[in-house]
């Protein structure tokens, strides 16, 4: 009787924010070795299926980057980065789309088991996501920096109830087809929908200002500080993408965005319908 009470009064604190978000647009941010364990699929998805069915409409943008790396070191190709970012040539675009290709499968077809409506996009088709070559210390070959999203392909799926997926390639105005980071894309998605929060979920924690200390850990963040820690390399490597991505899309008027760790059961409904929450949010 005593746990039955717990979960009622989980339910009861979530009032307040299931009715604060009802219709509300949340973009979900997915990749990295977390998109390919499966227990931590499993319920990442039941948690969106949940916002879903609570009257919440949730955007996936996920990544893919452990698959692509591991696909690249069977074939003796080898994945050079700079801040975070891939450097793409035309034969690692081909491995690129091809391994983002099949997650994609993976998860719109986890998520209509689960008994929801789900559509796979692809950002590269119909001018769904327009990017010109990104400009960077080095060439980073075929990754794009997003211009447009047209936002209307991902609100007509969402009018017709279905959950978009979408994988992160782009076309641009060159007509190549471009990479794109998933965390940029999610954000510039994210601003495009006009959506409530962007939330990235990660593997770790949230943002700390040692790594190596747990009890470093930042609930909350603001833009200016958060820029400054990327500064001082507090925030470093594969985090300053990261990173960045909410602050763009604060800056084009999303209202908040938030760090969680994926790691942790049922991470994404504890952000985001608890009073406390479990990750680092960042605002202006």
């Amino acid at each position: 009787m005593e746990e039955a009470i717990k979960k009622a009064d989980v339910l009861i604190e979530a009032l307040p924010y299931i009715r604060q978000f009802r219709d509300k647009i949340i973009v979900i941010k997915y990749g990295g070795s977390i998109l390919g364990e499966e227990r931590i699929r499993s319920g990442v998805l039941q948690d969106i299926v949940c916002l879903k069915l609570m009257g919440l409409r949730p955007v996936l943008v996920h990544g893919g980057g452990p698959n692509i790396s591991e696909r690249m070191r069977s074939t003796g190709k080898k994945s050079d980065f700079v801040d975070g970012m891939r450097v793409t040539d035309e034969e690692t675009l081909v491995v690129v789309e091809e391994e983002l290709t099949k997650l994609n499968r993976l998860i719109v077809n986890e998520i209509k088991e689960l008994g929801v409506e789900v559509c796979s996009l692809n950002g590269k088709d119909n001018g769904l996501i327009i990017a010109e070559k990104k400009k960077a210390k080095i060439d980073l070959g075929l990754v794009g920096e997003v211009i447009s999203v047209n936002s209307q392909i991902i609100l007509q799926a969402l009018k017709q109830d279905k959950i978009p997926v979408i994988l992160p390639m782009a076309c641009g105005l060159d007509k190549k087809t471009y990479n794109v980071n998933a965390d940029e894309a999610a954000a510039s998605i994210s601003a495009a929908v006009e959506a409530e929060k962007l939330v990235v979920l990660t593997n770790v924690k949230g943002i700390m200002r040692d790594p190596d200390d747990a009890t470093s850990f930042i609930s909350h963040l603001t833009k200016q500080l958060a820029e400054r820690m990327i500064e001082e390399k507090v925030i470093q490597t594969g985090m300053i993408p990261k990173v960045r991505a909410c602050i763009k899309a604060l800056e084009a008027g999303v209202k908040k965005t938030h760090m969680v760790d994926a790691c942790i059961p049922h991470a994404l409904l504890l952000e985001i319908f608890t009073d406390q929450g479990i990750g680092t949010e960042i605002v202006l």
